[in-house]
């Protein structure tokens, strides 16, 4: 019980963390910041993804096949 609790307070501590590093993420105006604060959201969750961030551009359509 004593390893569930601490698992438990780890993950309250880490979602109180990312619930500051998101705010300070929305709050930033420069590049560097955002990097900074990015960097810092992936140490702790690296699958997160920012949803204001521009999407990647999609691929060019693959060409037709020519018909003979």
């Amino acid at each position: 019980m004593v390893e569930r609790k601490s698992e438990l307070k780890r993950r309250r501590a880490r979602a109180k963390k990312m619930f500051k590093l998101k705010a300070r993420l929305a709050k930033a105006k420069e590049g560097r910041e955002r990097d900074q604060v990015l960097n810092k959201i992936h140490v702790i969750s690296p699958w997160w993804k920012d949803p204001n961030a521009p999407a990647a551009p999609a691929p060019p359509p693959a060409p037709a096949a020519k018909r003979k």
